[in-house]
């Protein structure tokens, strides 16, 4: 039974301690080269003093059109071969390596890293627990001279020769941040760098080689399409090595990023924050959108309700998205006489409304849920590079013709696809009895499915690409994928309604009166901030005034007090003066 990791936690796997197990499978490190003879004795002296076994070990060195030629030391692997790859550029080196490498595992190596003597055995203990692991080493950047090849193969630790040197610290935060890459999944193929990575061949086979169309970046895309293959990432601090010098990036990181990020982004769906454009398209879109016939016995494509969902999809929050459409195109042909007696009349009004619609893709079929979504065809012209895999687009959802998604339900179906990290988000669109429409079989992917009590679930589906390819590669035989995808990713079942989905079309927003909208409702803020600007002037007049009250009542609180202590002396003065007059009238009376 194939090991299986939820996500990318792989502290469910315990590979063996370092020097107490028996290995069986064969690696091939692939160093790629141009120039730098020096720099290269020092790493094949490095794998000379390996301790995984020589016999399940190859060195394949791709000499990419150094003058003079490189050649292979006396101090190497047994098992070393020099092949040459005249074409420039580390990708093509690395694809001609991988093309003559024979082993299980292939260990990606630059020509200026020398690995630690217990590196490669590091690596390999985790391969043999799962065949679907992506594994890289910690390396140190080293400003020391170089020694000769035979005091590094004779070094049982490196630090004595190559240290003080930095660490990778981007590679080393990434690490830390994420919880050891097992916090947040969707980040964890930025691990996959090409000094010192490891990676199992079959599951290297299915992601394809290096993307040669790219300057830079070559690493990143091709670590997001092992993750896109089933890959799990691994980081092992077991695993060291020393970098002869700085490397590229460390010396001139903006420039790079500015010309890595100018290709990746049409590349690497998971870099939103590099497609952050309204409206641009891109060669592999976010979500592929799988419109299926609704399902009705005897009954294909309905124009109507496949200009409903599909014109739906285009209108929606998210322009990062293709649509399939699968059927008989082949016979779909111009009918001159009779055309409203056409028997495939719906399937010609389908194709020629969306022709000329870029998003819009016609196939023949789609494949199943095990495998995952196709790309949109390259552009006539395009390069000759190898094809990025089928499905390199993150998400598919299937959906029934008919079945109307809102402005924001893709966005928001994708973003508890990605926020909660499930492998299947099934949606609940209708329930109904068999009699009121279904077929009361086991139905498709999507549209309607038959239940044990007789009735129909018409539901979509939005399957993450990874999930199923992972789910693929773990699968037992008589397993539902769907259950192998709840094990490693997750399934969770929403209501449609509750995500904006309708059976009938609505009216669309269009993005004239998107704008429109965002106009008037800036002139609205306008006018809302004036009017609060003078109702708070008003409020600061009305304080002011308030103020002057309070002060003129305090004055008059003091005229009054004043007043009453006059009136009490008075009081005092009348009553002394008629006390005194009765004493004199007292006085003469006697």
């Amino acid at each position: 039974m194939t090991a299986r990791i939820a996500g990318n936690d792989y502290r469910s796997l315990t590979p063996p301690a370092l020097g107490s197990w028996t290995p069986s499978l064969r690696v091939s490190v692939v160093v790629p080269a141009y120039g730098d003879q020096e720099k290269l004795d020092l790493a094949l002296a490095g794998l000379a003093s390996q301790t995984y076994p020589a016999a399940l070990t190859e060195v394949v060195v791709v000499d990419n059109g150094s003058s003079p030629p490189l050649r292979l030391p006396s101090l190497c692997p047994a098992d070393t071969r020099l092949i040459v790859c005249p074409v420039p550029g580390r990708a093509h080196a690395r694809n001609a390596g991988l093309a003559a490498a024979t082993g299980d595992v292939i260990h990606w190596l630059d020509s200026d890293v020398v690995l630690d003597r217990r590196s490669v055995e590091a690596h390999m203990r985790w391969h043999h627990a799962a065949p679907y692991l992506v594994v890289t080493g910690y390396l140190r950047f080293t400003p020391a001279g170089l020694p000769a090849p035979e005091v590094v193969a004779a070094a049982d630790d490196l630090a004595k020769l190559f240290e003080p040197a930095e660490p990778h610290a981007w590679l080393v935060d990434l690490v830390e941040r994420t919880d050891g890459l097992t916090a947040n999944p969707h980040r964890a193929f930025s691990l996959h760098v090409g000094g010192a990575t490891s990676v199992n061949a079959a599951l290297l086979a299915a992601a394809g080689p290096m993307d040669t169309d790219l300057i830079l970046g070559q690493d990143t895309e091709m670590g997001y399409r092992l993750a896109q293959a089933g890959a799990v990432f691994v980081p092992e601090p077991l695993s060291r090595a020393f970098h002869l010098g700085p490397t590229m990036r460390m010396r001139d990181k903006a420039p790079i990023d500015r010309v890595s990020h100018a290709f990746v982004a049409d590349r690497i769906p998971s870099y939103r924050w590099l497609r952050s454009h309204p409206a641009r398209q891109w060669k592999v879109p976010y979500v592929e959108v799988v419109v299926e016939p609704a399902g009705r016995p005897g009954k294909g494509y309905a124009y109507d309700e496949v200009r409903a969902t599909v014109d739906a999809v285009l209108a929606g929050t998210l322009p990062d998205v293709a649509v399939t459409l699968a059927g008989p195109w082949d016979r779909v042909g111009a009918e001159g006489r009779a055309p409203l007696k056409n028997p495939d009349l719906d399937l010609v009004l389908i194709r020629g409304h969306y022709a000329h619609e870029p998003r819009v893709r016609f196939v023949q079929e789609v494949s199943a849920a095990s495998a995952a979504p196709a790309l949109p065809p390259d552009p006539p012209g395009g390069s000759a590079a190898p094809a990025s895999p089928a499905w390199a687009v993150p998400y598919r959802l299937r959906l029934p013709a008919g079945w109307v998604p809102g402005e924001d339900t893709l966005a928001r179906l994708l973003d508890l696809a990605r926020d909660e990290g499930y492998g299947l988000v099934s949606v609940l669109l209708a329930e109904e009895d068999d009699a009121a429409g279904g077929d009361g079989g086991a139905g498709g992917p999507a549209g309607p499915v038959g239940t044990a009590s007789g009735r129909t679930v018409v539901r979509a589906r939005l399957e993450r690409a990874a999930a199923f390819a992972r789910a693929a590669i773990v699968l037992e035989e008589g397993e539902d994928l769907d259950d192998a995808v709840d094990d490693t990713f997750g399934v969770i079942w929403v209501d449609g309604e509750t995500y904006g989905f309708a059976p009938e079309a609505g009216v669309f927003t269009g993005r004239r009166g998107a704008y429109r909208a965002r106009a008037e409702a800036a002139a609205e803020v306008a006018r809302l901030t004036k009017e609060a600007e003078r109702l708070r002037e008003q409020v600061a007049k009305w304080r002011d005034e308030a103020g002057r009250w309070r002060r003129s009542t305090v004055e008059l609180r003091r005229e009054v007090g004043t007043l009453r202590k006059e009136l009490a002396a008075a009081r005092k003065v009348v009553q002394y003066g008629l006390l005194s007059s009765v004493k004199r009238v007292i006085t003469r009376r006697r």
